[in-house]
């Protein structure tokens, strides 16, 4: 029963994020203090406000003939940025993936990209596929949000080249960046 139940939600989880916009996060009940976090949203299986660890593990998974590499903060070793050129292997898209991450938490994964005009519009069928309609679309911008995690695909270009972003954002976890952000010195 327990392996029919595991089962079932490996694909009914899956189908609920893909090109839908994800429900509005539950309302705790009257004296309850529980806090319910909107569903996080996730690209090729990377997720902010996961560990750093499950991070590295996907990402040296995908990482063909490249190494993740990590550089602390000459600030503090709890804030760092990671980078590695990836290949997904269910369609063969290759990407640079980046990420900050902050006291052992991805705050931000970034996958970049560059090819011709096509790509930016392979890039927008992708995106609304998986995140539903954008919830806001500016110039060269289009951005998906559930409450305080963001996905975003940036884009711009020259003549016949294009360089796409893709990034998905844990604002919880970034606001924790300001902790470790030297403040000027006060002057009398």
């Amino acid at each position: 029963m327990i392996r029919f139940g595991l089962g079932v939600s490996a694909f009914v989880v899956p189908a609920l994020l893909v090109g839908q916009t994800p429900p509005a996060p539950a309302r705790p009940t009257p004296g309850s203090s529980a806090r319910v976090a909107p569903l996080s949203p996730s690209y090729r299986g990377f997720t902010p406000g996961r560990s750093y660890q499950e991070f590295a593990e996907r990402a040296r998974a995908l990482a063909s003939r490249d190494t993740l590499r990590c550089n602390t903060s000459r600030n503090t070793a709890q804030l760092m940025e990671c980078g590695v050129m990836i290949r997904d292997p269910q369609d063969s898209a290759r990407f640079y993936l980046s990420a900050y991450v902050l006291e052992g938490k991805v705050a931000m994964v970034s996958l970049t990209d560059s090819g011709g005009p096509r790509l930016v519009e392979w890039a927008r069928r992708d995106m609304t596929a998986r995140f539903g309609p954008s919830h806001r679309r500016e110039r060269s911008m289009l951005e998906w949000a559930s409450g305080r995690r963001v996905v975003r695909l940036n884009w711009r270009g020259r003549a016949n080249a294009r360089w796409i972003s893709i990034t998905l954002r844990d604002d919880d976890v970034m606001d924790g960046i300001a902790r470790y952000i030297p403040r000027p010195a006060r002057r009398n």
